[in-house]
């Protein structure tokens, strides 16, 4: 028999995915990182150093932003499929942060001081999406994942070349936002307008300009 949770329990829920999503060292990956042991890095010189701590700050900082995204569609979810869905999904995307904050403590790097800020503003954009209507909410799911898609294919092209571990983390998490992004339109999401669409890319230049040094 599945267990029914009540509202405090669902507040208990919540609270624990809160801080196990900012507090540094609580997430914990259910899948080893791609960077494995045999990975290894090239010679790094300050500069590059920098610079991939930066991306990885950014991809860190996405990462916050879609659990906070899911935990508020899961919260607002009107079919409990859907909601059960959306916890799979935001599951899997622990692994993802888990591995992007192993990665900049071995970059000798920190994970952003904005992330706070970032996780409100994406819950509450999610929990709005989930409060209109499940197709709308999957379709922002989708088209946040497509986003991230090609931010993570942009930075493995910017990293720097000798930056091997990184790049394997990369991979795998482009991997897994493309069968996310899938499921969701599976699933009935609606497939949302270019003008959505490039304001969504807006809001993202925001972010990733001001988390790659904070």
């Amino acid at each position: 028999m599945n267990r029914q949770y009540s509202r405090a329990d669902h507040l208990v829920r919540q609270g624990d995915a809160v801080l196990r999503t900012l507090l540094p060292g609580a997430a914990q990956a259910s899948r080893p990182s791609p960077a494995t042991p045999e990975v290894r890095d090239d010679a790094l010189d300050e500069a590059e150093r920098r610079h991939a701590e930066g991306l990885m700050r950014i991809n860190h900082t996405g990462e916050v932003c879609a659990q906070a995204l899911y935990q508020g569609q899961g919260l607002t979810a009107k079919l409990p499929e859907i909601r059960e869905q959306m916890e799979a999904a935001a599951q899997e995307e622990i692994d993802h942060l888990a591995w992007c904050e192993a990665r900049l403590s071995e970059l000798d790097g920190h994970t952003s001081r904005l992330n706070p800020l970032f996780y409100a503003a994406s819950f509450g954009m999610g929990a709005l999406a989930g409060a209109i209507g499940d197709r709308i909410s999957l379709g922002f799911v989708a088209a946040t994942e497509e986003q991230v898609g090609r931010h993570l294919d942009a930075h493995m092209d910017e990293l720097p070349p000798g930056d091997h571990r990184s790049r394997a983390v990369l991979r795998q998490m482009a991997i897994d936002e493309a069968h996310h992004a899938e499921q969701a339109l599976a699933a009935g999401g609606a497939r949302f307008p270019a003008p959505v669409q490039a304001g969504m890319r807006v809001m993202s230049k925001v972010m990733t300009k001001s988390v790659y040094r904070l």
